[in-house]
Order: C-alpha cells, then sequence, then structure tokens
C-alpha cells in the first residue's frame, strides 16, 4: 500500500522502468503556477517556478528581475506606470 501523503494528487504519478525491466510507479512534487502581474495578470518573464522553501535559498537576483516593481509588474504594466508618472 503506498503512505498516505502520496494518494492526493499533489504528488505526479511517474512512471519508470528500472534497470530490472520492471515498471514502478514514483511520486514527484508538482511545479507551482507561474507567477503572474499584479494588474494585468499575465504570466511574469524572469520569476522562476519555485516552492517557497526553494526560493529562500536562492540568490535574490535570481528571485526577480533587476527593475523598477521587477517580480510585481510585467514590463509592459512598468512601462504605462513609469509613462504615467512623469
Amino acid at each position: 500500500m503506498v503512505r498516505g501523503r502520496f494518494r492526493s494528487r499533489t504528488f505526479r504519478r511517474v512512471k519508470i522502468k528500472t534497470p530490472g525491466g520492471i515498471v514502478k510507479i514514483h511520486y514527484r512534487r508538482r511545479n507551482p503556477a507561474k507567477a503572474q502581474c499584479g494588474k494585468c495578470g499575465d504570466k511574469l518573464k524572469g520569476v522562476p517556478r519555485m516552492l517557497p522553501y526553494e526560493i529562500r535559498s536562492t540568490p535574490k537576483t535570481k528571485r526577480r528581475p533587476e527593475r523598477p516593481y521587477g517580480g510585481v509588474l510585467c514590463s509592459k504594466c512598468t512601462r504605462e506606470l513609469i509613462k504615467s508618472k512623469l
């Protein structure tokens, strides 16, 4: 019987062929959704798809783009915001 924590769909079921020729099921964690823009909801570029505990261990420069509102707004919305402030 499989362990209780693997019964939920939090884990993907991946069929792996072992060296002995037997196909076994391995359980792997699903990737989280891509980060979204706070204004238009578009997918953000340059922001990794990681779980929060994985993001904490990465360097700050790898977490989000190096620009104003990087990791919060997409580049298009950032451009519009900066133009409207001028």
